[in-house]
């Protein structure tokens, strides 16, 4: 019996999967003696050949299977029924062409339904902690403002995808992570480090983040209500109704918090106050895959001294708005997927929260419209991918750009957008790949040319190999190159004691990485050391000597970073079948060290203060049957220094989190108890803005399939 699954899911690593057999992979068979009986228990086969008698393998793994088949086999000599189950390899995507997730010559995390379902988190930047590359860097709770970087780059430095959609905001990346969606709504998360910019052009310099919304198969219907300290209260639901070859969803949520900050002048200055909306819409026939989304986000939040030390009760308010049409289908062999969307941001910003006296409000508006058009064939010499993208950046402010001809009235004021600017960017993609015998090759490039600066058509090449080294193991190596454009933000904001600088230059990567894996049942591991060269990084840069105490937007000639990553996963259930109460270990460690040209006297804002050192831990056990008990640990050890409320320079310190989830987990329900920060540690992720201590949220979801 075989069953076909198609795939339009927008994926970073499966852009263009469609129901396409690798004719290379091959694997031998694995045979497991015990069957744990979860419903994610077949995740770590994927990709394998197995025999089954009775099934042990991890609870956690990457994506789900596209494609099976099942083979009744002779009965054994212990006369129990055993099933040969092959199974697709996972089509991941580091290139700009579908291949297997053990063959991709890259690092990639995917953070699975699972994983969401017991972590202790209350947005997608919670969960993104614990991926090992991600800098998570909150200067408020709830997803209220988290600047978000992979491996040693800043949140300028990568793309954010919504269905493989960039929804990259390029006035600036402080609100990149502004997604429209309820926690319910996701399948999982998609994290490609390095740069993808073959892939994704400009804004994947330093990688990608990519979200997948679910596309349920039946009807169903999710509710969930939590709430907890520092009056914090959420409620979020998501319908879905599958109708013939359509398919629909809606989902909506509203969040609150008191906050757990105060000003000097007594007032709370971390509250927060937000909604999202989604629909999401799809059909397919003959061959032929649409998928359409349209989703609303609004916050206000307090924001405390975010920007400056200046003020501390600043204040900020977004709402977003996003859409987007793709579509996949097969002419003559070649795999067309094209798509285009338009986001629209609204972002306003109060130094002096509520009062324009002594500092205006910052009014901006941005509107982002882009086609992609994406595709590829096979031959055999390997395949071949094509694609090119066409992006327009408007943005219109009351502070940033040049001067507008024509005034545009602020709606709801008696204010006008004065200034903007608009900037379009081409990009040309073209990428080859081959696989014999275990040996995965995949080459290409990128051209972009952006009307910032007249900027010329330029190239940036890169390739990735990879090779299999018997039963689990393989090597890999790539090098790739990749650029990023300045953000709106640096090179105009010359207001509360920044001065942009206009003229500002691309900043450029080189990036070497090479890696070990091996992957069995029960335990995964991998090792990988990469070297980035980063030309003509943009950073905010103050002269210690300066009486203003201004901070200026420059070039730096050079970054260098060398960084070494090793991960380590332990399926207990199934290294010690006699227990049932440890489930899986996992222990992930990263070492970054850079070298710049920081000049003596010399102090950085924010975007050369990456991560030295960074430990992540999770063990999940089950003490008894449907109860779930989750513990995870972070370490945290940042290079640089920031300048205090007091004007004194300090340096990050160290620092150690725990967090834990209870759950009682049933089909159609589940009952959770979550604490972050559960000893109460005194940190920051930016300097002047203190995170809070222990926060404890109790929770219900419910689950209804028809």
């Amino acid at each position: 019996m075989s069953v076909e699954e198609n795939a339009n899911d927008g994926s970073i690593f499966n852009l263009f999967y469609m129901n396409n057999k690798s004719i290379f992979n091959k694997r031998e068979p694995m045979r497991f003696k015990q069957f744990q009986r979860k419903g994610y228990s077949l995740f770590n086969c994927l990709g394998r050949e197995v025999l089954i008698g009775t099934l042990s393998v991890a609870t956690l793994g990457p994506v789900s299977a596209a494609t099976f088949t099942t083979t009744p086999q002779k009965s054994d000599t212990t006369a129990q029924a055993t099933w040969e189950f092959r199974l697709k390899d996972v089509e991941v995507k580091g290139s700009r062409t579908p291949l297997a997730l053990q063959q991709a010559a890259r690092v990639v995390t995917v953070l699975d339904k699972e994983q969401l379902a017991h972590a202790p988190i209350q947005s997608v930047n919670d969960l993104l902690k614990y991926a090992l590359g991600v800098d998570v860097r909150q200067r408020g709770a709830l997803g209220a403002q988290t600047d978000v970087g992979i491996r040693e780059g800043t949140q300028e430095q990568i793309a954010v995808l919504l269905n493989g959609i960039n929804i990259c905001d390029p006035q600036t990346g402080h609100n990149s992570f502004d997604y429209p969606i309820d926690m319910n709504d996701i399948e999982r998360i998609e994290v490609l480090e390095g740069p993808a910019g073959r892939a994704y052009g400009t804004s994947a310099m330093m990688g990608a983040i990519n979200i997948i919304t679910k596309r349920n198969s039946s009807n169903s219907v999710d509710l969930r209500t939590e709430g907890g300290s520092f009056g914090y209260w959420s409620l979020g639901g998501r319908g879905a109704l599958r109708s013939g070859k359509f398919y629909h969803s809606v989902s909506g949520s509203y969040t609150r918090a008191d906050g757990f900050n105060r000003s000097k002048a007594g007032h709370l200055n971390t509250d927060y106050k937000g909604g999202k909306a989604f629909y999401q819409g799809g059909y397919s026939k003959d061959g032929l895959l649409v998928d359409w989304h349209a989703g609303m986000s609004t916050k206000g939040f307090g924001s405390n001294t975010f920007y400056s030390t200046k003020s501390d009760e600043q204040f900020e308010q977004t709402t977003k708005f996003y859409t987007a049409l793709q579509a996949e289908t097969n002419i003559g062999g070649f795999r067309f997927r094209p798509a285009m969307y338009w986001n629209r941001n609204h972002d306003r910003f109060e130094f002096f929260r509520g009062s324009e006296q002594y500092v205006p409000y910052n009014y901006h508006r941005t509107d982002v419209y882009g086609l992609n058009l994406n595709g590829y064939f096979e031959s055999i010499l390997g395949r071949t991918a094509v694609g090119a993208e066409f992006r327009n950046e408007d943005l219109v402010s009351g502070n940033l750009g040049e001067p507008l001809q024509k005034p545009i009235d602020i709606h709801g004021t008696d204010r006008q957008y004065i200034k903007g600017l608009n900037r379009s960017n081409l990009s040309f993609f073209l990428d080859h790949s081959y696989e014999w015998r275990g040996l995965y090759v995949s080459a290409g490039l990128t051209a972009v040319k952006n009307t910032w600066n007249e900027m010329p058509f330029q190239i940036y090449p890169g390739v990735d190999v990879s090779c299999r080294l018997g039963k689990g193991w393989k090597i890999f190596a790539s090098y790739n190159t990749s650029l990023r454009m300045p953000s709106v933000t640096e090179l105009y904001y010359s207001v509360g004691g920044y001065k942009a600088d206009k003229y500002l230059k691309p900043e450029e990567l080189s990036a070497l990485e090479g890696g070990l894996k091996y992957m069995s049942p029960d335990i995964s591991f991998s090792a990988n050391v990469f070297y980035n060269r980063i030309t003509n990084m943009i950073d905010w840069l103050m002269d210690d000597s300066d009486a203003e105490k201004v901070w200026k937007s420059v070039n730096h000639t050079r970054v260098k970073t060398v960084g070494v990553q090793t991960t380590a996963e332990f399926n207990l259930a199934g290294l010690f079948a006699s227990q049932r109460i440890l489930r899986d270990f996992r222990v992930a460690y990263t070492y970054m060290n850079s070298d710049k040209n920081d000049k003596t006297g010399e102090t950085t804002r924010s975007k050369l203060e990456n991560l030295r050192h960074k430990l992540v831990a999770s063990l999940h056990t089950q003490p008894v049957r449907n109860l779930d008990f989750d513990i995870f640990y972070r370490f945290q050890d940042r290079n640089g220094t920031y300048m205090s409320t007091a004007d004194q320079v300090e340096d990050y310190a160290p620092y150690s989190v725990f967090d834990a989830r209870l759950a009682w987990n049933r089909p159609s329900y589940s009952v959770y108890l979550e604490a972050n920060n559960l000893f109460g540690a005194d940190y920051v992720d930016f300097g002047n803005v203190p995170q809070p201590g222990l926060w404890v949220m109790a929770g219900v979801k419910w689950h209804l399939d028809w």
